[in-house]
């Protein structure tokens, strides 16, 4: 008598766990699928060639605008949309941001409700999440999985100018070629990322939905850039000496490598070699932290920073000017 291979016996609990994990996929894809499109943009190549390229976006409000990647749209700006339920609507782009890359594209027809934003900051390692998107016009493509890392960090970059984009989420839900730009949204369907980036097989990265995304994405809206200030200086952590470690309470500060000629860091006074320990007042251990003192409303207005100067803590007053915006 042959002898068979039967499945494995599951108890009840391990049964029920994945009943329970299955229907919280199966709700999140059923919110967010309708609401993420495909997005088909032409770009401009040499000698005036187009090439088709593609993406996902979210409708985040009633009125038809859509969230995605600056990556998917490039400098194109319109191109179409299309939906789950086969509708498709031609879309303009209202702004994009390269340096944050996000950008915001508005439906010429019809859209479906929005989807639900959530908070990114309220994320924990290990935690369910669902990647939804609408890769090459595969509507409903869902993979899940979980939160593998926090506070991971992309570089992003237009012209000369590159930045760093803080906080990006890291999950192990698998992304395919044309989800950037999808949702990335947690067990009760709300949205706490825009998935950008394939990072290596198993690893996904996402732009996190939090204040500072929703300060951009509000700039976007309102003006279709987003205008940041600019220091002109570079740097890289480095520990202070013991005995200021003790009296600031700060182990680390911001060594600066360059001060870029006639920029504010360097009418200010900060000299290359200066280790740099607060803006504001408050600790600088990296250049994330003062990059992120370098949006719209630092232009202008006066920055006081402490640095220390050999045996000696130096303050200064800068002025951060506009970053001049590159094609």
């Amino acid at each position: 008598m042959a002898e068979t291979v039967s499945e494995p016996d599951r108890s009840r609990g391990e049964q029920a766990a994945l009943d329970t994990y299955s229907q919280v996929v199966v709700s999140v894809a059923a919110e967010l699928t309708p609401k993420v499109a495909a997005l088909n943009v032409a770009h401009r190549r040499y000698r005036g060639r187009f090439v088709m390229g593609t993406g996902s976006a979210v409708v985040f409000t009633d009125d038809g605008f859509l969230l995605t990647n600056a990556h998917v749209v490039g400098h194109s700006d319109a191109g179409t949309a299309s939906f789950a339920d086969g509708t498709t609507t031609p879309f303009h782009v209202i702004g994009a941001d390269p340096l944050s890359d996000l950008a915001v594209v508005r439906a010429d027809g019809p859209t479906p409700p929005p989807a639900r934003l959530g908070e990114a900051n309220a994320l924990r390692v290990g935690q369910l999440v669902v990647a939804v998107g609408n890769p090459l016009g595969l509507a409903g493509s869902v993979t899940a999985g979980v939160v593998s890392a926090l506070g991971r960090s992309l570089p992003a970059s237009t012209g000369s100018a590159t930045r760093v984009i803080d906080d990006v989420v890291q999950t192990d839900a698998a992304l395919y070629p044309g989800s950037s730009g999808g949702a990335l949204a947690t067990a009760d369907g709300r949205v706490v990322g825009i998935n950008t980036a394939i990072a290596e097989i198993g690893l996904g990265l996402a732009i996190p939905v939090n204040d500072t995304s929703r300060r951009i994405v509000a700039a976007l809206l309102a003006d279709g850039r987003v205008r940041r200030a600019y220091l002109g200086l570079a740097g890289t952590p480095a520990p202070l000496p013991p005995p200021l470690q003790a009296r600031l309470d700060q182990r680390t500060g911001l060594r600066i490598i360059e001060v870029v000629p006639a920029s504010p860091a360097a009418r200010a006074g900060l000299r290359t070699g200066d280790l740099l320990l607060t803006a504001h007042d408050e600790p600088v251990s990296s250049a994330q932290t003062l990059q992120r003192l370098m949006l719209e409303d630092a232009i202008g207005q006066p920055l006081p920073l402490t640095a220390l100067r050999g045996d000696a803590l130096v303050d200064v007053i800068a002025i951060p000017a506009e970053l001049a915006a590159e094609d």
